[in-house]
């Protein structure tokens, strides 16, 4: 296969509150370096997260993107040949430095030196796409990439969200999934039904309550037009949920969440607002009612490698819509307005 010497790209201008992302062609291609790959792309999941990039919430890569699957076509040093040739999965997680305490215990996830694409590295809102070679995932035979994007991100974090709920949580117990009806959301209430626990879903519009209930929530509310405090409460015996999973950025989602939890509850942190937010309770509080509180970023490997395998035989099955790549930009201003159900998934330009 020859490779082009350039690309068309999603490019962000001027990143910040003026921020946009615009559609760019005649940008190099990167070679892969020491134990690398180069991957083209077929497809590539946007995530709301990928707003932080665009608006300039931290430190982040000129193309954003972290759910791209595609073919590998040139190996750096080191890259392991079988690779060649494969269908491959890039994830927020680039790399690990594989020697800290957290990875030795297989939480690369959670390594303090890690790297991440579209953050430290290009993201895959481009042609040709370099991956750590070690770090890709294999797409198993009877996966669609399309369907395949999304798990990489949304689906992976929120299979470490829902991971994060035991041991406090057990089967047949309440969870709220606050943001029920998003990219991260819809596929959270499907891993955590099949996990046994009933899901309080929580968002607003009749597109996402139905989509929460396609996924197997027990209950929907719609925060626009019911009293969420008084309505989960009606469905826990008046004690509130064993469990929250926060997949909302907003403040004032993580404001009202404390409310929709019992005594001994576990909370799951995992949207991200702005970074000088803070954990709306104070200790005195979280301690008086013994609160669990945990931070899910994305999952590990082996959630990756079971995720992929639920989606095989059929049993995650998240909502995409696909687009042409010149429609990112729109994408991007529909997830900072909270307007996607499910997830959008943009098709690489051939």
């Amino acid at each position: 296969m020859s490779i082009p010497s350039t690309q068309t790209v999603a490019w962000i201008e001027d990143p910040g509150p003026s921020g946009k992302l615009t559609i760019r062609s005649g940008v190099s291609i990167q070679e892969p370096s020491q134990d690398e790959i180069l991957v083209k792309l077929d497809c590539s999941g946007i995530c709301h997260s990928d707003c932080r990039n665009i608006f300039g919430m931290g430190k982040y890569t000129d193309i954003p993107g972290h759910e791209g699957v595609g073919e590998v076509v040139k190996l750096g040093p080191g890259a392991k040949e079988t690779l060649m040739g494969k269908r491959v999965g890039i994830k927020w997680l680039y790399s690990s430095c594989k020697k800290c305490s957290a990875c030795k215990k297989g939480n690369i996830n959670n390594c303090s030196k890690q790297s991440n694409t579209g953050r430290t590295t290009l993201g895959t809102l481009q042609q040709y796409v370099v991956a750590h070679a070690d770090f890709v995932s294999l797409i198993p035979d009877g996966v669609k990439s399309e369907v395949a994007a999304p798990l990489l991100c949304a689906g992976l974090s929120l299979a470490g969200a829902v991971s994060k709920l035991a041991p406090e949580v057990e089967a047949g117990e309440f969870v709220v999934i606050v943001g029920a009806g998003g990219g991260l959301g819809h596929i959270g209430v499907q891993i955590a039904t099949i996990k046994g626990y009933k899901v309080i879903a929580i968002d607003s519009g009749a597109e996402k309550e139905q989509l929460a209930k396609e996924m197997g929530s027990v209950a929907f509310i719609d925060y626009a037009k019911q009293d969420v405090v008084q309505a989960v409460k009606d469905l826990t015996d008046g004690e509130g949920a064993h469990g929250l999973i926060c997949v909302a950025g907003s403040e004032r989602a993580y404001q009202q969440a404390p409310q929709l939890i019992r005594n001994n509850g576990v909370f799951v942190c995992v949207g991200l607002p702005p970074d000088d937010f803070m954990f709306p309770m104070s200790p005195i509080h979280i301690a008086n009612r013994g609160l669990v509180i945990r931070g899910s970023s994305t999952g590990t490997s082996e959630q990756m490698d079971e995720l992929l395998q639920l989606a095989k035989e059929g049993k995650i099955t998240p909502k995409i819509e696909v687009y042409d790549f010149e429609e990112s930009p729109k994408i991007i201003q529909e997830l900072d307005k909270y307007e996607v159900t499910g997830r959008k998934v943009v098709r690489a330009p051939v």
